[in-house]
């Protein structure tokens, strides 16, 4: 795992401990082994640390989590490396990512490929660095540039990395192990730089303490609801108003706090449930997967247009089919126009975004689709528009290929039905706007064959989305939960409850928006007809009154020419006389019933999808509402949050407002029987 080779008067200890080179107790006790052994030798004049593989440490081994620690501790390990009075510099390719940053900050020098990547990501899963990661990155690059590295998490390029001074040296891509030999000869005998021992960088943040304000206020938005940002700006603070040792004291302070709070398990929690929505039942690593060489996409709208990107990006030509010259030109152009953005952005070069759009074949003919490998189609949500599709595709695409639809709601086994090849067909649910959005719902038909579901799940990594396997069931997971919650909103702003009380609780809970806010964002006239509208409901007469959202300038808000929303006087008129109509009185709804209202029925919904097997395991479910609809992170999913606060609670608020919920509400027997014997969904 840990070896050590002689290159003259170069000891280069080397890490193999496949696939990331994780800093776990075996690698920790072979480094420690290695610099004490390069100590002890007089002939050895510098040490260089580096890795095989395909990356430098990409971080602890988080399996060790929450288990009993095992020596030698990483903190003692890195600070022999800082220690020794011999030159150690860290070879980094791939990535140097939390410890493996850490222990690349401890050593004397750095040298990197271009194509590396280092940072700080522990922050991600809800804590700070806690090998002194908070407290030697601001005293080598300074703390605007260690700000952003330890509070958001987000790695930065070799390139970026030396502009800061975090990397002494970025050297030839494919000559790492001999160019950093040679930088280990150049320092020999000059004055080692130890970062613990610094200064000089901290000096701009002694002048203006204020930096960590204004910090928090630009950064405001992101980092509301969470517990580890602020625990990281107080850490690097620390380390401007502290000597190192107590700085040092004061990140494993708040590392521990965070390590045993609820958010840190949370986030922890979907880190892992990320990784196990890939593993499929009855699905076996060796299933034979179809090859892909070529996409076909049925609608060159938003959502066609979306889905295509994924595909361009990867490298996968793609036919584009519209029924009609127009629209197809108006969806090749907004692809254009997007990859323009991320060019723009510095996201692509334009090498990239030229080669993208090579890759695209527009078409009129449905027999252009015929040599495709898979084709999706992305047409209006109707089953009957559905039906007529898929038997032309079956008749038109060659024999063995996939037939995926883009439905959201529709049942998939009544899709494939139409054609000769069911076992070939299955849903492929992409999340608007699809280019952006990473989660992909993928439905598993009665008759898909598994070589179809497998090849699905490997393309989605492919084209770098995060796949969630669910069975034929109305809605899926994600907008199956959806319809409860949205259900009890409408009942909520008729019983007495405002429209924006209503999105006030969801986003203090830490959604992004609530539920009228999400209306008028997509359009309260999607699917609604002015000829047959009979101001039956609120957003009909929304509708009919032109309040049909952010779009015209009104909805259940009223908007400025910013889009920003205010409540409406004229919406509030309109519910007060629905509210006359039914015969009951408007009464008072405090926040907490709000709540359990809107969540307490989604994670009713949940269970039940367990029960039914349409979902696999209850964090598929935590993955899809994370990665799909905005479910606050911290507090990792619906099905974790019920675990936290409880089941007995969930079903104890189930039942006190199960009158209200009316008599489309049914208590799931999977949530009952877990709440009796103090169970959870998750592990």
């Amino acid at each position: 795992m840990i070896t050590t080779e002689r290159q003259g008067n170069v000891l280069v200890i080397v890490s193999n401990n496949p696939p990331v080179n994780a800093l776990g107790q075996k690698v920790r006790q072979g480094l420690l082994a290695g610099i004490e052994a390069a100590a002890a030798d007089a002939s050895i004049d510098a040490v260089v640390i580096r890795c095989d593989g395909t990356t430098f440490f990409a971080g602890a081994d988080i399996t060790e989590f929450g288990k009993p620690p095992m020596g030698p501790d990483l903190n003692k390990v890195i600070n022999l490396f800082e220690d020794s009075r011999k030159p150690v510099i860290a070879a980094i390719h791939g990535t140097a990512l939390g410890g493996g940053l850490e222990v690349a900050l401890a050593c004397h020098y750095r040298v990197a490929v271009p194509s590396a990547r280092l940072g700080l990501p522990e922050v991600k899963l809800g804590l700070i660095p806690g090998a002194g990661g908070t407290q030697r990155l601001p005293r080598v690059v300074g703390v605007a540039a260690a700000l952003p590295m330890v509070v958001g998490g987000d790695p930065i390029n070799a390139k970026k990395a030396a502009e800061i001074g975090l990397v002494d040296r970025v050297v030839s891509e494919g000559k790492l192990p001999e160019e950093a030999v040679a930088f280990a000869r150049e320092v020999v005998g000059k004055p080692l730089p130890v970062s613990s021992r610094r200064t000089d960088r901290l000096a701009d943040a002694v002048k203006d303490p204020a930096v960590f304000d204004n910090f928090r206020r630009e950064q405001g938005r992101k980092l509301r609801g969470f517990e580890a940002p602020e625990a990281a700006i107080q850490a690097v603070k620390a380390a401007v108003e502290l000597p190192f040792d107590a700085g040092m004291a004061r990140e494993r302070e708040l590392f521990l706090k965070l390590m045993a709070g609820d958010q840190s398990k949370a986030q922890r929690h979907l880190f892992f449930a990320e990784r196990a929505a890939n593993k499929i039942e009855n699905l076996g690593p060796g299933t034979p997967l179809i090859p892909i060489n070529k996409v076909g996409i049925l609608g060159a709208g938003t959502m066609g247009g979306g889905i295509a990107m994924n595909f361009l990006s990867a490298g996968i030509p793609v036919t584009l089919l519209e029924r009609e010259q127009a629209p197809l030109d108006r969806g090749i152009a907004t692809i254009a126009k997007n990859y323009e953005r991320l060019a723009q952005r510095g996201s692509l070069t334009p090498e990239k975004v030229e080669a993208a759009m090579a890759l695209i074949t527009p078409t009129l003919s449905f027999e252009s689709l015929a040599d495709c490998d898979l084709v999706i189609e992305a047409v209006f949500e109707n089953m009957d528009i559905k039906k007529e599709v898929f038997t032309k595709l079956d008749a038109v695409v060659k024999q063995g290929a996939i037939l995926a639809s883009n439905t959201s709601y529709l049942n998939v086994d009544e899709i494939a039905a139409m054609t000769k090849r069911p076992e070939f067909v299955l849903g492929l649910h992409f999340f608007s706007p699809a280019n952006i959005m990473r989660l992909l719902e993928v439905v598993r038909g009665a008759k898909t064959l598994q070589s179809v579901l497998a090849t699905a799940m490997a393309l989605s990594r492919k084209i770098n989305k995060i796949a969630v396997v669910s069975g034929v069931c109305y809605g899926f997971i994600g907008n199956r939960m959806l319809s409860p919650r949205q259900r009890e909103a409408q009942k909520l702003i008729l019983e007495g409850a405002k429209p924006w009380d209503v999105d006030r609780v969801l986003t203090d809970f830490g959604f992004p928006m609530g539920p009228f806010q999400m209306a008028d964002l997509a359009g309260l006239d999607i699917g609604w007809s002015k000829e047959a509208s009979k101001s039956s409901t609120v957003r009909e007469v929304l509708c009919e009154r032109d309040r049909r959202g952010q779009k015209t300038g009104k909805g259940f808000y009223d908007y400025d020419e910013n889009r920003r929303g205010t409540p409406s006087a004229e919406v509030e008129e309109i519910i007060a006389g629905f509210i006359v109509q039914s015969g009951k009185p408007p009464r008072a709804i405090d926040d907490q019933e709000i709540l359990e209202r809107l969540l307490y029925p989604m994670v009713n919904e949940g269970a039940k999808i367990l029960e039914e097997g349409m979902a696999q395991r209850a964090s598929d479910i935590d993955v899809v509402w994370i990665n799909g609809y905005g479910w606050p992170v911290f507090t990792g999913g619906p099905m974790f949050w019920a675990d936290t606060i409880g089941l007995a609670k969930i079903v104890e608020g189930l039942k006190r407002h199960a009158a209200l919920l009316g008599p489309e509400f049914s208590l799931s027997k999977l949530l009952e029987d877990k709440a009796a014997q103090g169970g959870r969904f998750n592990g």
